[in-house]
């Protein structure tokens, strides 16, 4: 039902009582009727409502897409799970912005077995999905696969050239190489029977589909067969063709009990992007993954972004399946619907849930780890990419209105615990790169407690003063330090700590020099004086990426600093001054009990049983520790 047309500027509130109080899919469009977003609904009425309130207290997205909408369809229907089943086909068909777009994060191998063909042959392709193709996978890389199916073939002798080459050895009546050293079967001079070569592709596709015991028994129980007849050359083919076999299942880590059915999703990343792996477990194995990484195009918790991604992989053909068992790091909010929808879609029951305990929660572990690894690939494949760190540096520009292009970009961020260890970092960008030969760390001196704006303060006053010193002084004597001004000076926070930059800026007379910002708690808002709201980056664009890689590492560097402080006082409150304990004792000795607290609670047997420390030292420590004279 469409409630339009409206404004392309405006989107109206359909008329009171016109939305139905029942389940249903909603469309958001855009003046000229494209698509920007499809939801699902236990009631339309109740979650269409919550789009027509305050834009200010909304998701950033959110707001943007509201923007940008013109019009509002639905679609009512019986039930919920009515309702999911409609949304994922309107993705499907749409492929909406504001939705989670999932991407493939690299083209994965897969191997196929043209089973529609009068001969089959097994393959390893990345191609589209195509009719009459048996697919398994997909594989974490193309050479493993590789090898795979050449120590197969000595078992299962199919064909692997291509239908030309099939064609040209059927018109000559003589068989390639691979027919001689017993890696075909040679069908294409008919040295094998149709229903012989059918017997062999149904073994292969059973040993694929993780039934490899009964291909090893049979395999064994012919070659004792051969054996028996005294066939010795045909019983020494059957035994390479089962160490072959073998050699392919001991490649195949046993992860569950040898009936289950698992797919098992591990995510990472951070507010903008994520990492999603996928392992396919097919009896008891581990027989193929996937990876994409999504744009986290609205701001979703842990359970929402578990569902949309359970959603947007089972909607696209997933390569095997669906499974008995969905094994995720968070449980969806509509976990109980999903489950129906799948249930649905296998014909049999299917369960998501979190593991608590056992091998699959280390599997859960293990998956989770492969997709924070892919996830450090993927950022620093795009960091490393010039064209994106050019788009990023104009796109900044152009947002925050800057005089010039930012290739040199300062952040400053504070770090302490309740007052104590106060720090502050700075990290440096140029042309998109972190500069670390440039980074510097800051103990705060003059602010007593907890003063983030004061603290601020010191040290954009520390390092802006060395930059004028450094301008004052004559060129040769200049040490380089802070020689450089920053094309723009970020500092971390919201419009207080953007007060305190633009103050330290103009006390030292140079505001019209630097450009300052502050980044806020969302990535999406960064502050500019003289503007009441804060600037909102699109998400997904290049400036807000170089952003966030930006306020990351200043954390991390603020973090850091804050760390090896504490540690030093905390390990020197207790051990330092002891005589015969210097600093290279003292950290062995931390490092052997695993930790200053530890050191504290050894007993005096376990200090002198240490070879390396000598015992007047054991025993200085010991009195320190527990408090003796």
């Amino acid at each position: 039902m469409r409630q339009g047309p409206y404004a392309a500027d405006m989107l109206k509130r359909p008329p009171a009582g016109t939305i139905p109080d029942a389940p249903g899919s909603y469309q958001f469009l855009d003046a000229v009727g494209r698509v920007l977003y499809v939801g699902k609904a236990k009631s339309l009425r109740h979650r269409l409502g919550s789009y027509f309130g305050r834009r200010d207290r909304m998701a950033p997205r959110t707001a943007r897409m509201l923007a940008e909408a013109a019009d509002v369809e639905w679609i009512q229907v019986a039930n919920e799970l009515e309702a999911l089943m409609l949304e994922c086909s309107l993705i499907q068909e749409h492929s909406p912005r504001f939705n989670v777009d999932m991407k493939d994060d690299k083209s994965y191998p897969f191997l196929a077995v043209t089973v529609a063909d009068e001969w089959p042959r097994p393959m390893v392709t990345r191609a589209k999905r195509r009719r009459g193709v048996r697919y398994f996978g997909p594989y974490g890389h193309a050479g493993a696969i590789r090898e795979t199916l050449e120590q197969l073939i000595k078992t299962f002798p199919l064909r692997t050239c291509s239908d030309s080459k099939f064609r040209t050895h059927e018109r000559m009546g003589r068989p390639c190489l691979l027919f001689h050293i017993q890696k075909c079967s040679g069908p294409c001079v008919g040295e094998i029977t149709p229903d012989a070569y059918s017997d062999l592709v149904r073994d292969l596709l059973r040993f694929l589909e993780g039934d490899t015991d009964e291909v090893v028994v049979q395999l064994g129980a012919e070659m004792a067969a051969a054996s028996d007849a005294l066939e010795f050359e045909a019983a020494g083919r059957y035994r390479d063709r089962l160490a072959s076999v073998r050699r392919v299942i001991e490649r195949q880590q046993m992860v569950a009990a040898g009936n289950e059915e698992i797919d098992v999703f591990g995510i990472a990343g951070d507010d903008l992007e994520a990492a999603v792996q996928v392992f396919y477990v097919r009896r008891g194995k581990v027989l193929g993954r996937k990876g994409f990484v999504v744009d986290r195009v609205e701001d979703l918790a842990a359970p929402e972004l578990v569902g949309e991604v359970l959603s947007a992989h089972y909607r696209q053909d997933p390569p095997r399946g669906v499974p008995r068992s969905v094994l995720v790091p968070a449980l969806p909010d509509d976990a109980v619907l999903l489950a129906e929808w799948l249930t649905s879609e296998r014909g049999s029951r299917v369960e998501i849930r979190v593991p608590q305990r056992g091998g699959k929660r280390d599997l859960l572990a293990t998956v989770t780890r492969n997709a924070e690894e892919e996830f450090v690939r993927h950022r620093m494949k795009r960091a490393a990419d010039h064209n994106s760190r050019a788009r990023a540096l104009n796109e900044l520009q152009a947002a925050l209105n800057l005089p010039e292009s930012p290739l040199r970009i300062e952040c400053f961020d504070m770090s302490h615990l309740q007052g104590t260890d106060y720090v502050g970092s700075m990290v440096v960008f140029e042309d998109g790169l972190a500069k670390k030969a440039d980074y510097r760390r800051f103990r705060i001196r003059g602010v007593p407690g907890n003063d983030d704006y004061a603290a601020m303060a010191e040290v954009l006053t520390r390092r802006l003063s060395a930059y004028m010193a450094e301008q004052a002084a004559p060129l040769s004597d200049r040490p380089g330090r802070f020689s450089y001004p920053p094309n723009l000076l970020l500092v971390d926070g919201g419009e207080g700590q953007l007060g305190v930059a633009v103050r330290v800026v103009e006390e030292l007379g140079i505001g019209d020099v630097i450009p300052v910002a502050s980044l806020a708690k969302r990535f999406e808002e960064v502050y500019r004086p003289g503007l009441g709201e804060p600037i909102r980056l699109p998400r997904g664009s290049e400036a807000l990426y170089l952003l966030q890689r930006v306020r990351d590492e200043s954390h991390r560097f603020a973090i850091a600093y804050h760390r090896q402080l504490r540690s030093k006082r905390m390990t020197g409150s207790v051990l330092d001054g002891i005589s015969g304990l210097g600093p290279t004792r003292r950290k062995r000795l931390v490092t052997s009990f695993g930790g200053v607290r530890a050191v504290q609670r050894a007993t005096l047997e376990e200090l002198l049983a240490l070879s390396w420390l000598p015992a007047p030292v054991a025993e200085a420590v010991y009195a320190r520790t527990h408090g003796s004279a």
